[in-house]
């Protein structure tokens, strides 16, 4: 019973300033700076993803409906190399560099020696929950960091597992986890760190950059982007349209910052275009997504309540020539998920 309302104590401003302030505690003391205790808790890093790679798979199927394949690859696979890359070359990136020196100062000579930076925040995006979160961490880890992780409370199946594992298997007199949404977010943005990892969209990340500037910390906000497809007539169509439909449909259903937004090409080849886009995704997806298990689902009924609002309006609704049925009661059992191409693909002459 305490143990369960500890866990619903909230979290404000006093008890993140009680938090950063254990961590510098632990930063102060030199622990995290040695080579042992980095490439330790890269190595149980790497060995939390191995040895709980089906308890990931069911958190992502909770929050996003993921296929397992898919998942293990985009998420799992790629955080287990990132993991084996930092323990590979650990040794090096810690090795002192020598550089030249001036005549000016002959006979001296100079090195570059990397410092770690002290107590860092890392808050991780909703759409790759477990990669996004982690990603950032064996960074921080290997460059001998203390750390705070806060996973989105949009995919909280992941937000959880991270919460329970990394209590489990990283040291968390240097490395916590903390859960929650704005107020969480607030409270910590509050404190001052070392540097700050922002991962999510443009409106929060301005938010993250006026709370840093206060302190003066340096903050790496990753933020997306625009991600045109280019398509002309000379292209091998058949390779072409299967790319973008892994890239889009493949790639969580659209929510990740590097799946295609649109197409550009000319209007005598969109008609082509879009009958061998119709014609993979059946041939992907089959002819009622509804019943598929490889296709991701919309995180929540807010996102899907925007999506189908944008497709609604008066210049797109008419101009969708392919999709399933939309407004359906649960995200995750929806179909359209954006399964059609606008027909206006280019205002290219």
């Amino acid at each position: 019973m305490a143990s369960e309302e500890a866990k619903k104590k909230v979290f404000d401003v006093e008890a993140g300033s009680s938090l950063v302030k254990e961590l510098r505690g632990t930063f102060a003391s030199g622990k995290t700076r040695s080579y042992e205790w980095r490439v330790s808790q890269l190595k149980n890093l790497l060995k939390m993803a191995e040895d709980h790679e089906q308890d990931i798979i069911d958190a992502l199927r909770s929050d996003l409906s993921k296929p397992e394949l898919e998942s293990f690859v985009s998420e799992i696979a790629l955080l287990k190399a990132a993991c084996t890359l930092a323990i590979k070359e650990l040794n090096h990136w810690m090795r002192p560099e020598k550089v030249k020196t001036s005549v000016t100062t002959f006979p001296s000579s100079a090195e570059i020696i990397s410092e770690p930076l002290g107590v860092v925040l890392i808050i991780s995006a909703w759409n790759y929950p477990f990669l996004l979160s982690l990603d950032p961490v064996v960074g921080a880890i290997a460059a001998g960091n203390a750390l705070v992780l806060k996973p989105s409370e949009i995919a909280p199946a992941t937000s959880s597992l991270l919460l329970k594992l990394l209590e489990e298997y990283l040291d968390s007199s240097a490395i916590r986890v903390v859960e929650g949404a704005v107020p969480e977010t607030s409270a910590l943005l509050e404190q001052k760190w070392d540097k700050i990892f922002y991962t999510g969209n443009g409106r929060v990340g301005r938010i993250v950059m006026a709370a840093a500037a206060k302190h003066l910390t340096p903050v790496v906000l990753e933020l997306g982007g625009k991600s045109p497809v280019i398509v002309d007539s000379a292209v091998n169509l058949e390779v072409a349209i299967r790319r973008i439909i892994a890239g889009k449909w493949g790639c969580n259903n659209g929510q990740a910052c590097i799946s295609p937004d649109y197409i550009i090409t000319t209007k005598d080849f969109a008609p082509k275009l879009i009958d061998a886009l119709k014609h993979e995704l059946e041939k992907f997806y089959g002819k009622d997504p509804l019943e598929t298990k490889d296709l991701s689902r919309i995180v929540n009924s807010d996102h899907f309540a925007r999506l189908t609002k944008l497709l609604d309006e008066d210049k797109v609704s008419d101009k969708i020539v392919h999709g399933g049925p939309k407004g359906q009661n649960s995200t995750k059992d929806c179909s359209h998920h954006f399964a059609g191409c606008p027909r206006r693909l280019s205002d290219h002459e």
